[in-house]
């Protein structure tokens, strides 16, 4: 690799500020949506902390997991931490999975965000209902449970698209020159 002059080093701590700084704007803004209204929405933070998970290292997917799952413990009223640990490890493992086996791709995208929203819902309903033993309590799972997922996985889509056209613009790419390229094949 070619060393880095002073301006390309200034340009990349720019874009990678501006990047988190709309980063965590969106996480703002999608908290505030989630506590506005009914009961009955996506829980926009799952897939927000998975499109920041998916191009970013292990450290930083840990730490926007985190801080969604707390706003999402504040948002929905639960146990404060109890999201938090869970979108932590999902945030992990996703982030991994997408840096070892999977390209950035949006049905790869897509099928994870299903699969760990529907987690996070599932896990929600056994919690904070099932275990409980409340009388009829499978009806709040196929119809509000299953609702806030469909809706998720839904809104999924649109801030997939969203995430994309921050990180086209704004991530840091690394590149070979011909002769670099040349020299290391």
């Amino acid at each position: 690799m070619r060393i880095k002059t002073t301006r390309e080093k200034r340009i990349l701590y720019t874009k990678t500020t501006v990047r988190w700084i709309l980063y965590y704007v969106l996480i703002l803004l999608f908290f505030t949506i989630m506590t506005s209204g009914t009961y009955t929405k996506p829980v926009l933070l799952v897939p927000a902390a998975l499109c920041i998970a998916i191009g970013n290292d292990v450290m930083a997917a840990a730490v926007t997991g985190a801080v969604c799952g707390f706003l999402t413990d504040m948002a929905c009223g639960r146990l404060f931490g109890y999201n938090a640990v869970l979108l932590t490890v999902f945030c992990i493992a996703v982030s991994l999975v997408f840096e070892l086996y999977l390209r950035n791709k949006f049905v790869n995208y897509l099928w994870i965000s299903a699969l760990v929203s529907f987690l996070q819902c599932w896990l929600d309903y056994k919690f904070y209902y099932q275990m409980w033993g409340y009388e009829n309590v499978e009806r709040i799972f196929y119809h509000h449970t299953m609702r806030i997922w469909v809706y998720t996985v839904i809104a999924s889509i649109v801030l997939y698209l969203i995430f994309r056209l921050i990180n086209r613009f704004l991530m840091p790419r690394e590149h070979l020159t011909i002769e670099e390229a040349i020299r290391t094949s």
